[in-house]
């Protein structure tokens, strides 16, 4: 016998073993999915594979008639699942059909039944299911149901207020935090020119004793000829805007004697010009200003930093300004109580207005029932003396703390953008949680009244003058995440003094911003009921009548994988979950949380044309697991750092447990897109395009660019020209898309994860427009660290 002849038994019961080893697999798995209350197909087709092999086994060819109808009734079921959703499809029939075309191959396919028999009436069958299954992938490449197709008139203007296209002072760009650029050179006909123009580093990489939590989220300010930014340790540096050399740096070298378990980063620094409110300012370099004769620390930069100190920086040396504070800095653990560095964590830049500097802070997730509060302070821009304070656990005592006392403890706190309007005497303060975020026995009134809450405070005085609550009773951790935005909005009667506040549920409240009164309606909803023991859930929960949250609730047809086995392993895992839709209460079972912490929307925020009325948004898509686990007497366990895993939750009678929803290969168990860009017109409040965003080149095995809408965790930007701006997908791109019809019209790789916001701005010395974000890296959203700030602009040097 030729060693061909012998390898041919071989051949063909290594194959019968493959199929009725998966089909045991498949039939195990299937009657246990079954008994909890899924699918009739997995035992099926499971039951079927097993014969398969049996048949195979003793070379009948009746395996290949069963195998066929296997594949029919696979394709069948998968069109009345999914219809001709390529990323649903594919899971479900992947294997089945390369299994079926290994069968059909000669060398296999002449040894099952009679010897030397091919091309009959099974194989035929066979190839028939083949073709079709080849078909609906085919014809699936050509349809999206996951696309709201739509355009904007050509022509839409708007009065709004006048913004220089060459400065970028606040955080948002300006002080509506619109993250609108006024420059228009660079648009949708020559976007696709666009060029790196430089790259600086930072030189601050994650070290020993870092958070996993570690991050680069800085949105730098554009303030004269150069570009200012704070690093994940709290180090600030300018860059000149032309060409990326760095001009100063400032160490304030953080406090590390304690541990910090969450979130090291610095979103930004804030700006104050004293001469801005007396006569008009154009800051240049530091010849200019000594030529002016300007005293020092005229304008200034404020840089908050992990270990919760507060520096005034001369914005043109970045040295401290000695009258600011005790020696150019204050402490903000002042009044915190014990137990505050490392645990009380100002990673976002304060508001800063004429006189004011508004700051909050956040608290570690999920520590201790016993955390520093999250008192809201107000300081003299100039002297640092604190003005006054907004205790959520005290809100009417605003006056300033006496020495010596502390503010309430273990009160929600506000760790995200906050925005002033000075001309109503408002600054509008969005609330997180107070820590632990899935337990709530113990939240006293006022706790309820301002956790999740938009909460806007008399300028003056750090009064309460409105407040709207956006979750009732939080057990989510669905804190306001993102920065309000004002804009003017159209109405019949005129213009419209609005706020949007985007929310992790995937809500956009659009409220009037002197009174909070909805101008988009807001309803309340009846929502799933029971918790653990002693805690309770609220009846009704809010949402906007203009929302992202998930139109429908997650099925068991919506779970995904990358083959029929992880897909199978992630129905019973839904199914084994505590799941009844929006608002599912944690449990010690476990529960299903969709959306997930991440949310729809968080710290990027939105951005807006306040001419065109645009909303430009980056949705995210992605449940999470939370699971309450009883503490045992003494139990405690160490905080792993970031806001995944078991969390210790000191004081309370249960720890959380939290994760991603992930197959067995560390998928997301939900169906893809998991995330998008999209539109909204201000004037109609109507979603006028939604697009899914981003491919897997930089998560996928080998680096395959699928373009599956992936998850986003940076801010968008907009333009005077039309363009969108955004970098934050989980692969390595700066993209820029027409908001009129959303369509990407240019990309660009990061040499790391772009999980930041763009900002784009005219030079005073060249004329040439400039696009820049920082790409550093996100410790827990799972991207490659960096420290590069990268500009783009273009390519010919005559502006156009």
């Amino acid at each position: 016998m030729s060693e061909n002849n012998k390898a041919q038994p071989l051949r063909i019961t290594l194959t019968a073993w493959v199929a009725a080893a998966l089909g045991a697999l498949l039939a195990v798995g299937g009657a246990y999915l079954l008994w909890l209350g899924g699918s009739w197909y997995y035992l099926l087709a499971g039951l079927g594979l097993l014969l398969v092999g049996v048949l195979i086994h003793r070379r009948l060819r009746a395996a290949l008639w069963l195998y066929a109808l296997v594949l029919m009734a696979s394709l069948a079921w998968t069109i009345y699942e999914v219809r001709f959703d390529w990323w649903q499809i594919a899971p479900r029939i992947d294997l089945w059909c390369v299994f079926g075309l290994w069968l059909l191959l000669p060398f296999v396919n002449r040894h099952i039944g009679t010897r030397g028999q091919w091309r009959d009436g099974a194989s035929g069958l066979l190839a028939l299911g083949l073709l079709l299954g080849a078909a609906m992938a085919g014809y699936s490449l050509t349809q999206d149901y996951h696309r709201l197709p739509g355009s904007f008139d050509a022509e839409r203007r708007a009065a709004s207020e006048a913004k220089a296209a060459d400065e970028w002072p606040a955080y948002g760009g300006a002080r509506r935090g619109e993250r609108y650029a006024a420059a228009q050179q660079i648009d949708a006909q020559n976007v696709g020119r666009l060029k790196k123009a430089w790259e600086f580093h930072t030189g601050d990489l994650p070290g020993a004793g870092d958070p996993g939590e570690l991050t680069n989220q800085v949105t730098p300010l554009k303030i004269g000829d150069n570009l200012f930014i704070c690093t994940p340790h709290s180090i600030a540096i300018a860059v000149d805007a032309d060409t990326g050399q760095e001009r100063w740096r400032f160490d304030p070298k953080i406090n590390r004697d304690a541990e910090y378990y969450q979130h090291m980063t610095c979103r930004g620094l804030a700006y104050h010009d004293a001469t801005a409110y007396t006569r008009p300012s154009s800051p240049g370099d530091v010849a200019a200003l000594a030529a002016e004769g300007e005293p020092r620390c005229t304008r200034r930069l404020f840089l908050p930093t992990a270990d919760a100190t507060l520096y005034a920086l001369d914005l043109y040396d970045g040295k401290p300004c000695e009258d600011f504070g005790a020696g150019g800095k204050v402490d903000l653990k002042v009044g915190l109580g014990d137990g505050a560095l490392g645990v009380y964590l100002p990673t976002s830049p304060p508001v800063v207005t004429e006189h004011l500097l508004i700051i909050g802070g956040a608290v570690t997730d999920n520590g201790s029932v016993d955390s520093p509060g999250g008192v809201i302070r107000a300081y003299d821009v100039n002297s640092g003396k604190l003005v006054w304070n907004f205790d959520p656990g005290r809100p009417d005592a605003t006056e300033p703390l006496p020495a010596g006392e502390t503010y309430v403890r273990s009160t929600p706190n506000s760790w995200t953008i906050a925005t002033a309007d000075e001309a109503l005497g408002l600054v509008y303060i969005p609330m997180g949680n107070q820590t632990p975020d899935q337990w709530a026995v113990q939240r006293s009134p006022e706790a309820e009244r301002f956790t999740a809450a938009l909460v806007a405070l008399d300028l003056a005085t750090g009064k309460v003058r409105w407040e709207l609550r956006t979750v009732n009773h939080d057990l989510w951790d669905r804190d306001l995440p993102s920065q309000p935005t004002l804009v003017e909005i159209d109405g019949p009667d005129g213009p419209v003094p609005a706020l949007i506040q985007p929310t992790k549920r995937g809500d956009l409240y659009v409220l009037d911003r002197r009174t909070g009164k909805p101008i988009v309606p807001v309803t309340e909803h009846p929502v799933p009921q029971g918790t653990v023991e002693g805690d309770f859930t609220a009846p009704t929960q809010p949402a906007s009548a203009l929302s992202y949250a998930p139109q429908e609730p997650l099925r068991e047809r919506d779970m995904w994988g990358g083959t029929p086995f992880d897909q199978l392993a992630c129905r019973i895992q839904f199914h084994r979950l505590r799941y009844e839709g929006d608002f599912t209460p944690p449990s010690e079972q476990g529960s299903l949380i969709y959306p997930g912490n991440v949310g729809v929307f968080n710290w990027p925020s939105v951005a807006v044309d306040p001419q065109r009325q645009i909303l430009f948004g980056a949705p995210n898509y992605l449940a999470f697991v939370s699971r309450l686990v009883k503490r045992e007497d003494g139990q405690d366990v160490r905080h792993g750092g970031g806001e995944t895993g078991l969390q210790p939750n000191r004081g309370a009678p249960y720890m959380v447990s939290l994760k991603p929803f992930l197959s067995l290969l560390g998928l997301p168990c939900q169906a893809p897109p998991w995330g998008y860009v999209t539109a909204v017109d201000l004037r109609s409040m109507e979603k006028v395009w939604q697009h899914k965003n981003g491919t897997s080149r930089d998560s996928a095995p080998l680096g395959i660019p699928l373009s599956v809408g992936v998850p986003n965790l940076g801010g968008p930007l907009v333009t005077a020209s039309g363009l969108g701006f955004l970098s934050g997908t989980l692969d390595y791109y700066l993209r820029a898309y027409d908001l009129r019809t959303g369509e990407e019209l240019w990309k660009d790789r990061l040499p790391a994860g772009g999980q930041a916001t763009p900002i784009s701005y005219v030079s005073g010395k060249t004329g040439k427009q400039y696009v820049v974000v920082m790409a550093g890296g996100h410790g827990s959203f799972g991207t490659r660290m960096g420290d590069s700030l990268v500009a783009w602009t273009l390519e010919d040097d005559a502006p156009e």
